[in-house]
């Protein structure tokens, strides 16, 4: 989901007929890191933004439900707050319909709901020791790249671009908190899963965009390319680290098992 009504800066793709390049200009207002009227919904774009709606709903059941957050990265989820804040601004200086901005403060609702449960309410069982990726490493670098690098030097363009760079890399704390310590609970699965579904879908929805409507914008799809890898090295992670270790822990269960029965029968 974007941050204002701005103008569309996409580039006309093949076929594209002048009356979609002229529709390619108008204001948008779309969900998730990409830019679209309304009326251009599409198939791509609409699941993508259901599993995205779905991953941060999971989410925040799991905490309440389970009055626990662990495994879950604190610090991904303050990088989530950080950039549906600075993309969301234009909340404050434009109206574009009811739907839109309900769903811009659910985003920015849920997420800081998230983060108020983590560091507060939940924070007993917060795994601070293995939630420890430094985000410096992440906020400084993009902040530097989207002064260099954006549509238009203002300050709402600034932070959407920011917003942009900052989404596809906010899932790395939780990666790498998976990669330290070897779990991942089933609802923690669910919800990443969710996520890289939500990317992989805008990856189709942008091919769509190309063909239909003559947009593109290099620097959603590349961000956005960029969330995907990230994701299929979650699922990488997953196969060899968690699957991996959980078979390992049943096949010592049924060796024991098998142990307990056999010295059953001596005696």
């Amino acid at each position: 989901m974007p941050s204002e009504a701005r103008l569309n800066r996409g580039k006309p793709g093949r076929g594209s007929s002048t009356r979609l390049e002229n529709m390619a200009q108008v204001s948008s207002v779309p969900f998730g890191s990409d830019r679209v009227p309304p009326a251009t919904m599409n198939v791509f774009r609409l699941t993508g933004d259901l599993s995205h709606l779905a991953a941060i709903i999971i989410l925040l059941l799991k905490i309440w439900k389970s009055r626990s957050c662990a495994g879950i990265s604190g610090k991904s989820q303050i990088l989530f707050a950080i950039v549906f804040t600075t993309r969301y601004l234009d909340l404050l200086t434009s109206f574009i319909s009811l739907y839109n901005t309900c769903m811009k403060v659910i985003y920015i609702g849920c997420s800081y709901a998230t983060v108020y449960l983590i560091y507060m309410k939940f924070r007993a069982t917060y795994d601070g020791n293995h939630d420890s990726f430094r985000l410096e490493f992440l906020v400084v670098p993009v902040g530097g790249l989207a002064v260099l690098i954006n549509h238009d030097f203002s300050f709402l363009e600034i932070l959407w671009t920011f917003s942009i760079y900052l989404e596809s890399v906010a899932i790395l704390p939780q990666l790498f908190m998976i990669s330290k310590t070897g779990e991942a609970e089933t609802i923690t699965t669910h919800y990443l899963f969710c996520l890289g579904l939500y990317r992989a879908l805008y990856l189709f929805n942008w091919i769509w965009r190309y063909y239909f409507e003559g947009f593109f914008d290099m620097i959603a799809i590349v961000a956005g390319v960029v969330q995907t890898v990230l994701y299929c090295d979650f699922f990488y992670l997953y196969v060899t680290k968690v699957l991996k270790k959980k078979l390992s822990s049943s096949r010592k269960r049924g060796g024991d098992a098998r142990s307990q029965q056999t010295q059953g029968v001596w005696r």
